[in-house]
């Protein structure tokens, strides 16, 4: 199992203890967490939650979501990496890529750059040979990206667990 990515920026490693703090900034931002879920930001708990069930995920799976940290200044940013989004199950089974940073790292191509590594890594490492990624219908930067590393629109679709409009992005691995 990889657990450890790096790129020219940013590092993408295995959730450590000391993340939280930094990770539950980064959930308290409204404008980062709109797009997420049912746009509810995330206190302390709620964010050990999440990273919790980050963890599950790659205990379960082989692979989740890397913290990404700053290689210039060992900052936590946010997350790239891969996951399984049952919260969808008109698509499944699939493996989805994704992508959260908080607001002062927004605009500078870091989600772009990491989810280059993370999409080599599905390939080569994993032996993926499709990826989806979903935003919801609005979240333009998000989309931005998921063109940016050579996804397509797959389809428009409802998240059934808040009724929001999303757009799924997919890219065959054999092709890219």
């Amino acid at each position: 199992m990889v657990s450890r990515l790096v790129t020219p920026r940013t590092i993408l490693r295995e959730w450590q203890e000391d993340d939280l703090d930094a990770f539950a900034r980064i959930t308290a931002q409204p404008e980062v967490m709109r797009w997420i879920r049912d746009g509810r930001t995330l206190d302390r708990a709620g964010t050990a939650e999440r990273i919790g069930a980050f963890q599950q995920h790659w205990a379960e799976h082989g692979f989740g979501l890397f913290a990404l940290v700053l290689r210039e200044t060992g900052e936590l940013a946010g997350f790239t990496g891969l996951a399984v989004p049952t919260f969808l199950p008109e698509i499944m089974p699939a493996v989805e890529i994704g992508w959260r940073l908080g607001r002062e790292h927004w605009g500078r191509g870091l989600a772009t750059e990491a989810a280059r590594a993370v999409v080599d890594h599905a390939r080569a490492d994993l032996g993926l040979k499709r990826l989806v990624s979903i935003h919801q219908v609005g979240n333009d930067a998000s989309a931005r990206v998921m063109i940016k590393i050579g996804m397509h629109l797959d389809r428009e679709t409802v998240s059934p667990d808040n009724g929001r409009s999303v757009r799924v992005y997919a890219m065959d691995l054999a092709d890219s």
